[in-house]
């Protein structure tokens, strides 16, 4: 299984670095050794790769400065002391970025975007001096200003400053004889700068952005396919949406891959969807496949999958660095017994992601409030919740027991349903939801305790971003503290592994 991941650099990389760079930028002189070791020695903290099938596909490198020791037009040269960072100045109030690269063969993949995010929890205010390498492509035809312009307005593709400007960086202005033997960009750099708003002057460790959570719900529309192909791109459609909202998470509905029925033969249902399970590897890789690509956490609403006989209703997580993990369904209805044989899992998951601990709840488990008592006792700050149900009363249960774990656990409850119709599909024909973001019911929060909510019954998205720090603070100092005051002295919830308790609530 292929994985991403974003590290620091290491000695042993000096030789795939310089690879890379020969690749990216065939006109430019590679990193000599001297340099290369002399970037690690100063400051490795500031120099950034991605591995994608433990290959290097991408980095960046960096160093910090006191931006008032240099002229406005200083080059490239002057601020990186000729790549060797001699000049790096750990007590500066600005961080460079002297290079970013990204092969060409990975270049639909957001790489540079991770590597600018790197950039931006280094520290707390950065400017960064830039190539426009597709600049002599237009020489002849018009000037520079032009050319940067026409970059800035999507009309012109160039492989840094466009990279640099959807990633929030602002155009100061063009600097002549910035790196005067870079052909490809007439000796030209532009001067960008990203400002931290946030910044303080002293550090506060409990407020971190790694606590702001972006989230995007997929009220997804089941409709009449003809192949796995056509399933697979309306599903990329959504991811994509997601990723250029900057999402750092995308959900799916319940019973997602049910669509893929409507072109194979039509059977009874409880062999129908048994058949799904010879789709599972497609759902798995093509959703791991995009959530590296859009770099983006996906929770792939849920598949029948069978395992060891037994049919098993399953909702995935797909990270954004190529693993997953999966959350069985716990309670089935009586619905998935009778037509289907669907068999309850084993145990909650409580999941790390990279912007904290997540659970999903999967529709009808979300009526039974031990589970997200559980699972907030073991860290989750968000539960997740891919339903699917068929009229308004049934989307009212999910609807009101999410809201009330959202309250009595004072955590973030996302939900997600279907709409649309399969009328070819036998217990599964029609579909009701209004898809939504639940907060705890306090002061600092939404009003009516909903960060936001999809109209009814109509195909679209909605994206918020939530404070984590929100939650804490609310559990703390809110004017209701229903975590805190639970009387344990009273009662208390037993959670077992295979039938053997393992811990009490």
């Amino acid at each position: 299984m292929k994985k991403i991941k974003l590290r620091n650099f290491l000695k042993k990389d000096y030789k795939s670095i310089t690879e890379l760079q020969k690749l990216c930028f065939p006109e430019m002189r590679p990193w000599s050794e001297e340099q290369f070791d002399s970037m690690m020695k100063i400051f490795p903290e500031g120099q950034f790769c991605i591995e994608y099938d433990s290959k290097i596909v991408a980095s960046c490198c960096s160093l910090i400065i006191n931006r008032e020791d240099y002229a406005e037009n200083a080059s490239w040269h002057d601020l990186t002391n000729h790549g060797y960072i001699t000049n790096h100045d750990p007590d500066g109030d600005t961080l460079y970025g002297m290079e970013i690269m990204v092969h060409p063969d990975y270049r639909q993949m957001k790489l540079s975007r991770r590597l600018y995010q790197a950039r931006k929890d280094l520290v707390r205010e950065r400017n960064l001096g830039g190539r426009i390498p597709n600049y002599h492509k237009y020489k002849e035809e018009m000037n520079v200003e032009k050319y940067v312009a026409g970059v800035i307005d999507r009309k012109i593709y160039d492989p840094v400053l466009t990279a640099q400007t959807a990633n929030e960086f602002v155009l100061k202005r063009v600097l002549p004889d910035y790196l005067p033997n870079d052909q490809e960009s007439g000796g030209y750099g532009t001067f960008l700068e990203w400002n931290n708003i946030l910044y303080q002057d002293r550090p506060v460790p409990t407020f971190h952005s790694r606590n702001n959570v972006k989230i995007c719900c997929v009220q997804y529309k089941m409709r009449m396919i003809s192949n796995f192909k056509e399933f697979a791109e309306h599903c990329e459609y959504f991811v994509d949406v997601a990723s250029e909202y900057r999402s750092d998470f995308v959900l799916f509905p319940e019973m997602l891959t049910m669509q893929l029925l409507t072109f194979l033969p039509s059977k009874r249902p409880g062999k129908a969807v048994r058949d799904l399970s010879r789709f599972s590897n497609q759902y798995i890789e093509m959703f791991r496949k995009l959530s590296i690509k859009y770099n983006i956490n996906i929770i792939g609403g849920s598949h029948f999958h069978v395992e060891e006989e037994i049919l098993y209703n399953i909702a995935y997580l797909f990270r954004r660095d190529g693993t997953v993990e999966k959350q069985y369904k716990l309670h089935v209805t009586p619905h998935e017994r009778k037509w289907w044989g669907v068999r309850p899992g084993p145990g909650l998951n409580v999941m790390n992601t990279d912007k904290g601990k997540i659970a999903i709840n999967i529709c009808y488990d979300i009526e039974f409030p031990e589970l997200a008592r559980i699972a907030v006792q073991q860290g989750a700050q968000i539960i997740f919740v891919p339903f699917n149900t068929d009229d308004r009363r049934a989307f009212l249960r999910v609807k009101y027991c999410s809201q009330a774990r959202a309250i009595e656990n004072q955590v973030y409850v996302a939900i997600a349903g279907c709409v649309g119709n399969l009328p070819k599909v036998e217990n599964l024909d029609i579909h009701f939801a209004q898809s939504a973001i639940f907060t705890p019911s306090d002061i600092e929060f939404h009003r009516e305790a909903i960060a936001t909510q999809t109209s009814e019954n109509t195909e679209m998205v909605i994206c918020q971003q939530l404070d984590l720090n929100l939650i804490r603070r609310n559990r703390e100092m809110g004017s209701v503290q229903m975590w805190k005051d639970r009387r344990t002295d009273l009662y208390a919830i037993q959670y077992k592994n295979n039938g053997v308790p393992t811990s009490e609530f």
